[in-house]
């Protein structure tokens, strides 16, 4: 799939500081099973975003190495080790302090699972007193809840799975997620119910440590143009992923 975008000339000088020595370090998260969906013969990420990574790597006329992390908080913390050049993660505000985003190319509405009895029918009745929701914790949505839960109690965790058996084992009251994951989780959890809308779209963007902001406009207009000219939606379809948009 061929993406040559018209966004003017990366300088020599920016090219070396986005790649040093001819190699583009793609960070990627392995938890995000949307952006991954699947692993080569060689065990390396494939998806939408290990696409976008390598469409860059050759638009700029690099190399390319995927650096793998089992999730976004790991990602993140590694964005001043020196670890990775371009990271494809959620853009959230506390990833801001350390990594310079582009805009989002792709979103994913967040939302709750919650059991047939409940009371809770709307994204609304779910921060009230007493109510737990199980959530895993450095999670783009995880961080997003811990901006705006005010009254609900977060039970975080570190992975997806841990998250759904916190929600089964404790009887809390909400599971958090991305609603194509809740989708299966509901399956899995007998006499449970998906609440309708969401309360977050997770914006996957590309970004870059704080010591290479320089090249985030650069990136910026690659993103736009990977938009406009439809190349995520065909990444999106090529990849069968079923609850990833293109972001607005």
């Amino acid at each position: 799939m061929e993406f040559r975008p018209d966004i003017g000339t990366l300088s020599p000088t920016l090219r070396e500081h986005l790649a040093p020595g001819n190699l583009l370090r793609a960070g990627i998260n392995l938890s995000n099973f949307l952006l991954v969906s699947s692993r080569g013969p060689g065990g390396e990420p494939q998806g939408v975003s290990p696409d976008l990574a390598r469409a860059l790597a050759e638009h700029i006329g690099s190399s390319l190495r995927y650096v793998p992390y089992a999730n976004p908080g790991l990602l993140a913390d590694a964005a001043l080790r020196d670890e990775w050049d371009v990271g494809l993660i959620g853009a959230e505000p506390q990833r801001a302090e350390t990594i310079g985003f582009t805009p989002a190319y792709a979103e994913i509405e967040a939302t709750y699972l919650v059991r047939d009895a409940s009371p809770l029918r709307r994204i609304a009745d779910v921060d009230v007193e007493g109510v737990r929701i199980a959530v895993t914790g450095r999670a783009a949505y995880g961080l997003w809840l811990d901006r705006h839960i005010r009254k609900a109690t977060l039970i975080r965790s570190g992975t997806l799975d841990e998250a759904a058996v916190d929600f089964v084992e404790q009887k809390l009251e909400a599971l958090a997620g991305l609603r194509p994951r809740l989708i299966s989780d509901r399956a899995a959890i007998p006499g449970t119910r998906l609440l309708d809308g969401h309360f977050m779209t997770v914006q996957q963007a590309v970004g870059v440590p704080r010591p290479k902001a320089e090249a985030v406009d650069y990136l910026t207009r690659f993103v736009e143009a990977a938009k406009a000219s439809g190349f995520i939606a065909a990444l999106i379809r090529k990849h069968g992923v079923e609850g990833l948009s293109v972001a607005r």
